[in-house]
């Protein structure tokens, strides 16, 4: 039956007639390709659309028969084109394939009229069933509206839109028993129509509905009181299911009373009742499409645990229950240790197969009752509703840590995984959801700050490290958008003729409480936190203005230095936000320098190449800070557009006169001659020190010798002594000839 079926669809659709029409609307040209290229067909004519207007305008001016939609546009959304179909009763079926994962959205879609909604990623065999299904549907639904047109209110039309109508349309007697019945059942339900009539109704329904559907069987009403879009399930014959794990389809019912004259002996004639006709409408898919959106709303879809929205409601009510019969709620945060390894290593592929298997194993440890729920990345909580003493939680978690020692297979090798775990209990550790989740969170953190791989209870001592974080961190976004950071500038010298020749820009917060805080303070919290890229927006902008200033007053030479997060460079955005600063305050080609460090080049090394021989195209410097400290490469020196190497204060504070050892110093000299680079030495504090690193060959310095970074207005006067190219001597103390004040420490 199914391939008769099948074979008269696939017919139909080939039959001569018009072309149909499909819509792909996606502002992704490659899902749009991908699609055009997996539904072109003979007798089929696609087109694209980049955003919701353009849809709109096509859908205006032509008839479309089916449009493949995506909710998130860039003008408008999906959701608002189907409202403007629906509102303007354009003839035209709707399948959504989009990627938001809202419920909402896809529950809401449905409700408007889209007959099918798709996730993306899209899986090619079930978005090219949909769409044939949506294509025969629409051409049986024009050609039903053609043959209406034509034959209008005939018997023979009456029948053949009957017959041939995409829903089951019967017509009982007032005994509730079968008169007539379509063919569409005999594909809908796998009966053939002589087994149904005069059988009665329930021979199709499903046994829990029977008495929901006694009425819609049974309806009697003809006003606007009869039964409309009740759902009813309806039995499949036998083994004829459409659907692997159902033996029903749902069906929406709508059915009137017919009623019909009775003489009774005088001249008047009685309306008596004499059964009811019903339509029945096929909406299984969609029922199956609502059901999978609803679970996908509340669980994990890689490990399908239940995600947090479920397991804070779950933990909601046993709190509740907790508080009404007594009794302790416990509460693990679990995170895996050295998971991004598995990831780094193996990529996302195997990391995502390791969850699955973490998450089967931990299963095995909960209890009848327990709710193991994944919060997100390696991160898992659990419920442990009904504890007699606080203490029965922990043995849970050690049977998790003894679960886990067995090594898991990640890519052909064994991976042991270990886990550290925090517990919160209620009601002594917090009374609510939010209290009980943080206080777990922090335990946990307290077994990673203490080595991994073991359990903590939550205690009151934990929280003060944790407020201090918190509160520094919104002190840190409240710093970026009310002004609290300024730039200090430490000169850079030319031992040569003693001359600033340029200056570095270093960032001071003026924190409200603890006052001038250096980078070191804060950077380190800003790039865990996701802040590092406002700052480094700010501090571009403020030292490129400077430096523009500078130029203005006759300082053509001087050049700004900047230092750079190693994250930046993983932002796709970054050329673009350097030589925009660039472009708008026209700094000349070298006059600004990007200090990064040695560690930038660990992580996808070819990307971070590729943006910095952009920048430096852009006529922007690249500097190495730090140089020798870290993973030095010598071919990466050969490979990256590097302009400057600086050598660490830490090399330059071991030269002394006690200690006249240079090696390294001499080696690092080498290089930069060797591979025709600027050399600057950092941290120069005594006279000797600058004498043996221009013996050496260094000639540009920086350092308390000479100056403490100071502020712009600072600054600016010692450009002004510069100018005057004052001659020193060697043996002078630097910073008493410039009259600097003490200022805080770089």
């Amino acid at each position: 039956m199914k391939e008769a079926m099948q074979e008269n669809k696939d017919t139909y659709l080939d039959a001569p007639g018009l072309p149909q029409q499909i819509l792909l609307v996606d502002d992704e040209s490659r899902i749009r390709s991908s699609l055009r290229v997996l539904l072109e067909s003979k007798g089929r004519v696609i087109q694209e659309c980049e955003n919701g207007l353009d849809a709109i305008a096509k859908l205006k001016s032509q008839d479309i028969d089916l449009v493949l939609l995506d909710i998130n546009l860039p003008d408008i959304s999906g959701l608002e084109v189907l409202e403007w179909i629906a509102n303007n009763k354009i003839s035209t079926s709707v399948i959504f394939v989009s990627a938001d994962d809202s419920i909402d959205s896809a529950i809401l879609a449905l409700r408007y009229g889209a007959i099918e909604f798709v996730r993306k990623p899209i899986k090619m065999d079930e978005i090219r069933r949909k769409v044939e299904n949506a294509l025969y549907r629409r051409r049986m639904e024009r050609s039903y509206a053609q043959m209406t047109a034509r034959m209008q209110q005939s018997e023979q039309l009456h029948r053949f839109l009957v017959e041939n109508s995409p829903d089951l349309i019967y017509t009982l007697d007032d005994t509730g028993r079968f008169m007539f019945i379509n063919k569409r059942v005999e594909t809908l339900l796998g009966y053939t129509r002589e087994e149904l009539i005069g059988k009665k109704y329930c021979t199709i329904v499903h046994d829990e509905d029977i008495e929901k559907a006694h009425y819609a069987f049974n309806e009697r009403r003809v006003d606007n009181r009869a039964t409309a879009n009740l759902e009813v399930r309806l039995k499949c014959k036998n083994d004829h299911f459409r659907y692997f794990d159902s033996h029903y389809i749902v069906a929406m019912m709508n059915a009137t009373g017919i009623y019909g004259e009775k003489q009774d002996g005088s001249a008047t004639a009685t309306q008596c009742f004499m059964g009811t006709y019903g339509v029945a409408r096929d909406i299984t898919e969609r029922k199956i499409a609502e059901e999978t959106i609803s679970f996908q709303a509340l669980h994990d879809q890689l490990t399908h645990l239940p995600n947090q929205r479920l397991f804070k409601d779950r933990l909601e009510m046993a709190l509740t229950l907790s508080k009404r019969h007594g009794g302790m709620v416990g509460v693990m945060f679990i995170d895996l240790d050295r998971f991004k390894l598995v990831n780094d290593t193996y990529g996302h592929a195997e990391g995502d197969e390791l969850l699955k298997k973490v998450a089967r194993r931990l299963l095995q440890c909960m209890r009848a009752g327990d709710t193991l729920a994944r919060k997100g990345g390696d991160e898992f909580t659990v419920l442990l509703p009904d504890l007699i003493q606080a203490e029965d939680a922990s043995i849970i978690a050690d049977k998790i840590l003894n679960e886990l020692r067995t090594p898991f297979p990640v890519a052909g090798q064994d991976f042991r995984v270990t886990a550290s775990v925090g517990i919160a209990v209620f009601p002594r550790d917090g009374e609510s959801v939010d209290a009980l989740l943080k206080n777990a969170d922090i335990a946990m953190y307290r077994v990673k700050a203490d080595g991994k791989n073991d359990t903590r209870f939550y205690i009151p001592d934990m929280n003060a490290c944790y407020h201090e974080r918190i509160n520094m961190e919104n002190d840190l976004r409240h710093a970026i958008h009310h002004s609290q950071f300024e730039l200090y500038y430490q000169p850079k010298i030319s031992v040569i003729d003693f001359k600033i020749v340029g200056m570095e820009a270093l960032i001071r917060w003026h924190h409200p409480i603890h006052g001038l805080m250096n980078p070191r303070g804060f950077i380190d919290l800003a790039e865990e936190v996701g802040l590092i890229g406002e700052i480094t927006d700010w501090v571009l902008a403020e030292a490129c203005s400077q430096l523009s200033k500078w130029h203005s007053m006759g300082l053509g030479d001087l050049r700004m230095s900047i230092n750079v997060s190693p994250q930046e460079f993983q932002r796709s955005d970054m050329v673009e936000r350097v030589s925009s600063q660039v472009d708008k305050y026209n700094i000349p080609e070298d006059s600004l320098e990007i200090e990064i460090t040695e560690n930038i080049l660990l992580h996808d090394a070819s990307s971070v190449i590729k943006k910095m021989s952009v920048i430096r195209d852009l006529g922007v410097r690249i500097s190495i800070d730090d140089f020798g400290t870290c993973y030095s490469s010598l071919n990466y020196l050969r490979l990256i557009p590097i302009s400057t190497i600086k050598i660490d204060q830490s090399f330059v504070r071991d030269l002394s006169e006690e200690h006249r050892s240079s090696a390294i110093i001499q080696a690092i000299v080498d290089i930069a001659r060797g591979f025709n680079l600027h050399l600057v030495a950092e941290g120069v504090e005594t006279n000797y020190q600058m004498k043996t690193l221009q013996q050496l060959g260094c000639d540009e310095m920086q350092g308390y010798l000479f100056s403490r970074p100071v502020p712009a207005v600072e600054a600016e006067r010692l450009l002004s002594n510069s100018c005057d190219r004052v001659q020193l001597r060697l043996g002078v103390n630097l910073e008493e000839q410039f009259s600097l004040p003490i200022m805080a420490a770089a």
